[in-house]
């Protein structure tokens, strides 16, 4: 495998290097996540590093419907080159955790089409889809508010994160904290609509880390930023 011309590497190729990757105790691990797959994302980043840009190959990765390939595929694609209904298509094929992750980090957020596809995923019934659209609101709460209605979105969280799916819930309580830690004038509403739903208030956080409870989150972000 090491001597293979990457120019030119079928998916059957890159599916047999994933193979002999595969690590039961990393699958073991991974499963735990609702992950199915197997290969330590170290070697698999190695992998995608070593093939380098290749969008043709990304679609075909992503079309076998393997985690690990469809991993692959995400960080060998250009996120430019999908098209909107393409990139609709791909979300709710997304059903691995991990997979959904990077396809809205390193896809979608990327993607001339990241806006028109945050509101149409927002409100979708779905929840893995709804999830995707609360992440790139967080996105934009950070990076370019402007536009945005932050008591109405602070009136959905106080409405529907209490009782939202884990991952919805969870995006959704990532955006209430970012809208605490970036925006003063809301920072205490953003802590009583935490204090009052008490979502992840007894989620185990390892020491040295921050809870994800919002309003420990917000406190924590705003005294760091204040100590700069």
């Amino acid at each position: 495998m090491a001597g293979m011309t990457m120019t030119n590497t079928t998916v059957a190729e890159v599916m047999a290097e994933l193979a002999a990757l595969e690590d039961p105790k990393a699958r073991a691990v991974n499963e735990k996540h609702g992950d199915a797959h197997g290969v330590n994302l170290g070697k698999l980043r190695a992998v995608a590093k070593r093939l380098k840009t290749q969008q043709e190959l990304a679609r075909q990765l992503w079309a076998t419907g393997d985690t690990a390939a469809r991993l692959v595929a995400l960080l060998i694609c250009r996120p430019k080159e999908f098209g909107r209904d393409e990139l609709d298509q791909m979300m709710r094929e997304a059903r691995m955790p991990k997979v959904n992750d990077w396809f809205v980090n390193y896809v979608v957020k990327q993607s001339p089409h990241a806006e028109q596809l945050r509101g149409a995923w927002f409100a979708d019934p779905d929840p893995f889809v709804a999830s995707a659209g609360w992440a790139l609101t967080s996105e934009r709460v950070v990076k370019n508010p402007v536009g945005l209605d932050l008591s109405q979105l602070l009136d959905t969280i106080e409405a529907q994160m209490k009782e939202a799916p884990d991952r919805l819930q969870w995006a959704m309580n990532h955006c209430l904290a970012q809208i605490g830690i970036e925006f003063p004038e809301q920072r205490a509403r953003a802590i009583r609509i935490g204090e009052r739903l008490e979502v992840l208030k007894d989620y185990p956080t390892p020491p040295n880390c921050t809870s994800p409870f919002a309003p420990i989150w917000i406190t924590e972000i705003v005294r760091r930023k204040q100590e700069k």
